[in-house]
């Protein structure tokens, strides 16, 4: 991954709030969510528009990011060193230095590089996936199942997702929804559907022993079992199970994945541009990860069509051996916001084509479901 493109002179910057209804209530270890009030924000250069979606939650629970902070932070920090830096055109590979004076908010840092990287990338007329590395033109699917009221609503929930022909099941679980969910699962369906779960940090470091019982159902996977800074309790929970352990939330730069990785918290990293502060951060992890032999997958945050585009290119890289949670598009939503949703084909997704992300905005639709506008200018 070269910067060798074009700077830009960034002319406005725009933060967009949305509210989209899900398809389906989506629970947690840590919350349900039934909508999502979501941030985006566009960037207007001399020449090109671009995008970015952060990612931040509702409230802050799956991290201390949450929507109403993320874009307070951009209004009253992040743009404006953005804009302090006009003395000479900028390119998205300038940005993580620019702001790095910012203390963590890498989801709002995450976003605003975003959509300064796709605005330069289409006023380059390169593709995000060809400038990221990614080598696939398709990326297999998985999907990503919250914890359901029942066990027969569960099943129910898992045969029509295999039914729609996703190559990977994603359980959520917590204490009390653990190993029953996953023997259910295995005998309803087998041992040839790639299975894994995902605990959110909802485990402590004395459930060793309760997490060992899924060895026997062959899952890929245990994702994030212990809370996000515990990273010796990780090390001592991947000796006493046999499954992978796989960090999430725990992963938030290439220096943290070196860190886990050499102390055995983990062998395998999930990877989400937001958490991290963006997608070059993301390719750096990428590039550590597959230096020691750890392969990588790339995690959702029930992103709309910007985000998931942008998701799809990353997880074209070579070293993102496992099957993603990069879902169609009506997984979530009734509706996207981009013309070109994501849709599934036999399984996998296809990379987005064109200069940028690859997509387009619904305009129409967009408009009817914003909530606020505020555009920020250079010269402000």
């Amino acid at each position: 991954m070269i910067d060798d493109l074009k700077k830009i002179n960034i002319r406005s910057i725009e933060l967009r709030r949305i509210s989209l209804p899900l398809v389906t209530p989506f629970r947690t270890s840590f919350s349900t969510e039934t909508h999502r009030d979501i941030l985006l924000v566009r960037v207007e250069t001399d020449d090109a528009v671009g995008w970015g979606e952060c990612v931040s939650g509702n409230e802050p629970l799956y991290s201390n990011e949450y929507v109403e902070g993320s874009q307070q932070v951009m209004i009253d920090h992040l743009i404006p060193r953005l804009f302090a830096f006009r003395s000479r055109a900028m390119s998205a590979h300038d940005v993580a230095q620019i702001l790095r004076p910012v203390k963590d908010h890498r989801m709002a840092k995450a976003a605003l590089e975003a959509a300064i990287l796709d605005a330069q990338l289409r006023e380059n007329n390169v593709s995000l996936a060809s400038h990221l590395g990614s080598i696939h033109e398709l990326v297999p699917s998985g999907v990503s199942v919250g914890i359901a009221n029942s066990l027969d609503e569960l099943v129910s929930t898992v045969g029509g997702y295999l039914d729609e022909g996703y190559a990977r099941i994603k359980l959520k679980i917590e204490p009390g929804w653990d190993i029953e969910p996953v023997r259910v699962i295995r005998k309803t369906f087998g041992d040839q559907v790639p299975l894994q779960v995902d605990a959110n940090t909802a485990f402590t470091r004395e459930d060793g022993p309760l997490l060992a019982q899924l060895d026997p159902f062959n899952l890929l996977l245990i994702e994030q079992p212990l809370p996000e800074d515990d990273i010796t309790g990780h090390a001592l929970i991947a000796r006493q199970v046999r499954t992978p352990i796989c960090l999430d939330e725990s992963i938030v730069s290439s220096q943290v994945a070196i860190d886990a990785i050499e102390r055995g918290a983990c062998s395998i990293v999930n990877i989400k541009a937001g958490r991290v502060g963006g997608y070059l951060e993301a390719v750096r992890i990428h590039n550590v990860c597959q230096q020691r032999g750890v392969p990588v997958w790339c995690g959702g945050m029930l992103e709309t069509g910007i985000g998931r585009a942008m998701n799809v290119a990353l997880a074209g890289l070579p070293n993102f051996t496992l099957t993603g949670d990069i879902s169609a598009s009506e997984r979530f939503w009734k509706q996207d916001i981009v013309q070109q949703s994501i849709r599934l084909e036999s399984g996998q997704v296809r990379l987005p084509s064109g200069s940028g992300a690859g997509f387009e905005i619904d305009g129409p639709f967009l408009s009817d479901v914003s909530t606020s506008t505020i555009r920020l200018r250079s010269e402000d």
